[in-house]
């Protein structure tokens, strides 16, 4: 099936690294916004971008930094980038993207970088342009410079229970925490606060000129089931189709019916369907 090499991409090519990533908006994202930050050069971007096609006709992309992320990627495609990659040392924590390449790739490299902590298959990829019918929470807000000690906590706990390893693991939580007063600074966390302590958070995480995609949606185990989060999540979407992009997107674990209902309920539709590897 392999019909073309793979090569590594540089920044002679990124009009046509954009042009692709403006074919698959929101599930390549993240890509889009790094490439957007910080080109195509390895040495800048702190990752490769593998292209699979020939130089007139770019077909695939596959981003290899923290994450390993497919987009685009036909069979074929998968095939040449899991030829290629099966021969390095797996370096990145999660292999992210849309479930046929995802899958496709951790079926071909399984045997290389295996075993993997956590295999996610079904993770629905939802979006939206309009703003809700449901009325936002008026105390949902920004998250202020000084109020990054009280979010942190909140955002460990997201992270912890999420992923399934602490984020405080590997260097104390400074990366983490670098991350997430990053995230205030730049107008893209929100929290519902209460008595000083976090109930509800949330973050725009990835920001395109096509999308935000909203990650780290919490809501405090004492608070859970109490309705909060439609009107906190409304809140969140209005803000950021208001002040930040034309659209919102998100991933959802498939077996959350609780939080799906609340996305459904913010008017998000479904737009595809990603999966996780989790190293």
């Amino acid at each position: 099936m392999l019909t073309v090499p793979v090569r590594q991409l540089g920044e002679s090519e990124r009009r046509a690294v954009e042009r692709l990533l403006d074919h698959d908006p929101y599930a390549g994202a993240q890509v889009a916004e790094r490439v957007a930050a910080r080109g195509l050069a390895w040495w800048r971007a702190e990752a490769r971008i593998l292209g699979y096609g020939s130089r007139r006709h770019l077909e695939s992309i596959c981003w290899l930094g923290g994450n390993l992320t497919p987009v685009l990627a036909s069979e074929s495609a998968v095939t040449a980038f899991a030829d290629q990659l099966s021969a390095e040392e797996r370096l990145c924590s999660s292999i992210v993207g849309r479930a046929d390449a995802v899958l496709g790739l951790w079926d071909r490299l399984s045997a290389h970088w295996g075993p993997a902590r956590d295999v996610r298959p079904n993770q629905p990829l939802l979006a939206t342009d309009a703003l809700p019918a449901v009325a936002p929470d008026p105390h949902v807000r920004r998250v202020r410079g000084s109020e990054v000690d009280l979010l942190f906590p909140a955002a460990v706990a997201m992270y912890t229970e999420e992923v399934g390893v602490s984020p405080l693991a590997e260097d104390g939580g400074r990366g983490y925490r670098r991350r997430v007063t990053e995230l205030v600074r730049a107008g893209r966390a929100y929290a519902r606060f209460i008595d000083g302590r976090v109930v509800f958070k949330a973050e725009l995480a990835v920001v395109t000129r096509r999308t935000a995609q909203v990650q780290g949606v919490w809501v405090a185990p004492e608070w859970r089931g109490r309705g909060i989060a439609t009107a906190a999540m409304a809140a969140v979407v209005r803000d950021a189709l208001e002040r930040v992009a034309p659209t919102v997107s998100l991933y959802v674990n498939d077996f959350n019916l609780p939080a799906r209902r609340v996305y459904e309920r913010c008017g998000f539709r479904p737009v595809g369907t990603l999966a996780t590897v989790l190293f």
